[in-house]
């Protein structure tokens, strides 16, 4: 029996933009053809950014978008990338292919990019390479309100008023390539470099690295050193986590048990959701900070023919089902989750926009990202899925997945909805319920379906696209059909 209960006489919290957060780092052609393509390219800019790109990640609205790294954030040093363009050094990107950094896009063009896409920055700073004068510093630069060298350099730059950056990264997976620590090395690293991560007049919002996936015991060891040592150390705002689910066959070769695997991966989100919530809380019971998923997605085999150290992969109808599934446990997890960063924004593992040139598409994942961005800003309601399950095998051994999922927010008198349904090739009836004495009077709905292995190419760009969806929502009990291999967000207004 498949039933929905929504209960709008609860709440769980609000939902954070900042959860519908994107990733961007100086790997492949994330940065370099997929965001920045210099004044004088023939593709139309602004100030060398891509406005094709800018134009559609506007109508994702990303809350956040997390900078320069990812493993290269612990070999980036800010200087290289302010000052006059052809004055910056060229380095080399010793994680991701030795290919030469020419550090055109820099802090001033990254913070230009994020606020024409109406998204926060976040800088993520070098811990594994860097120096505690070098963060301290590119704190100041970006957000003295003053005559300071520094200040006067932002200036000279192309900006005299601060940049106002709030986010801050101390490090990245310091656990490996951001410098191999023990959780409690890098405690008492964080301690000292978080110390002199000043807001020179602005509360900034530092966030410390988590785990790699749900690695309980490294979030114990940091916090008990940072406890232990300091008990009242109060320059931590967020602690950042990452989990990739990895692939099942590849980007767009599978099996339909490997569909199923796949999303079946994604959903171990929701344990690492919790598990990490409740080792925090022990050392954190008032929940002073919040609870980041950094990174997050899919990560397939490299396409054939491209460069396997920059990580481009296709995006198919099942990426978009593993990050419908995975935002719905945010939202249901509202009060736990503050950030989430998926990687990434373009051209590199499940990316919201490919681009191929002058050409640039819109992913299944990124068509998600829009229909969900009503969620933003919105209150969480408790949402209770009776589903069937399928089976499916793996690896020699047979799992269930659940086939039905979702989650529910509420603005004023509008609820919104959003529902998968994760059957390969069967649609389903779901009867759903609204609790609390509330009815609907009306309701649309969007519905982003397929062939179970539909992705959009260069030369088709809308194989896969949201299209409108018939919906009758009378009163406090309704059914929805929700087609097979579907996202499908539905708007009630009460």
């Amino acid at each position: 029996m498949t039933k929905i209960t929504v209960n709008l006489a609860d709440s769980i919290s609000v939902i954070n933009p900042n959860i519908y957060g994107h990733f961007a780092e100086h790997l492949g052609r994330c940065i370099y053809e997929g965001v920045w393509v210099g004044e004088d390219s023939a593709i139309p800019n602004t100030g060398g950014i891509r406005n094709d790109v800018v134009a559609a990640l506007r109508k994702l609205k990303p809350g956040v978008i997390r900078w320069p790294g990812g493993c290269f954030a612990d070999d980036y040093h800010w200087q290289d990338g302010v000052g006059p363009v052809d004055k910056r050094p060229r380095r080399v990107n010793i994680h991701w292919g030795e290919v030469v950094e020419p550090n055109s896009f820099g802090t001033q063009e990254f913070v230009r990019f994020c606020r024409l896409v109406g998204a926060e920055p976040y800088f993520v700073g070098n811990v594994g390479s860097g120096s505690v004068r070098e963060l301290r510093e590119w704190t100041e630069y970006c957000n003295f309100d003053g005559d300071s060298t520094l200040a006067q350099q932002r200036a000279a730059d192309g900006s005299p008023e601060p940049l106002d950056v709030t986010y801050w990264g101390v490090g990245n997976e310091n656990w490996g390539c951001g410098g191999s620590f023990s959780p409690e090395d890098y405690g008492t690293e964080f301690r000292r470099y978080a110390t002199f991560v000043r807001g020179f007049g602005k509360q900034l919002y530092v966030i410390a690295c988590g785990p790699s996936n749900n690695d309980v015991e490294w979030t114990v060891r940091f916090f008990r050193k940072l406890r232990t040592d300091f008990w009242d150390f109060r320059n931590i705002h967020g602690y950042a986590a990452h989990y990739y689910c990895g692939t099942a066959g590849t980007a767009t070769e599978y099996t339909v048990d490997q569909w199923y695997e796949l999303i079946h991966k994604g959903l171990f989100m929701e344990p690492l959701v919790v598990q990490q919530r409740a080792a925090m809380d022990a050392y954190d019971p008032r929940r002073r900070i919040g609870l980041i998923i950094d990174e997050w997605g899919t990560w397939h085999p490299t396409e054939p023919g491209t460069n396997p150290r920059f990580l481009y992969q296709q995006n198919s109808l099942r990426d978009a089902l593993v990050a419908a599934t995975s935002l719905d446990i945010f939202n249901r997890h509202a009060d736990k989750v503050v950030m989430t960063n998926i990687a990434q924004t373009i051209n590199v593992l499940q990316a919201m926009i490919l681009t191929q040139e002058e050409k640039m598409l819109v992913t299944p994942t990124g068509h998600v990202y829009e229909m969900y961005a009503p969620h933003q800003g919105g209150t969480a309601l408790p949402i209770g899925i009776e589903s069937e399950s399928v089976t499916f095998k793996a690896r020699n051994s047979e799992n269930d997945l659940p086939l039905i999922a979702g989650s529910a927010s509420l603005k004023g008198k509008r609820l919104f909805l959003t529902l998968t349904n994760s059957h390969a090739s069967e649609s389903l009836e779901v009867p759903v319920e609204l609790l609390g004495g509330a009815e609907a009077r009306s309701g649309s709905a969007r519905v982003l379906t397929g062939d179970i292995h539909a992705h959009n190419t260069f030369d088709a760009p809308s194989v896969v696209q949201p299209e409108a969806m018939d919906v009758t929502c009378e009163g406090s009990h309704f059914v929805l059909t929700l087609p097979a291999a579907s996202v499908v967000a539905v708007e009630i207004q009460l």
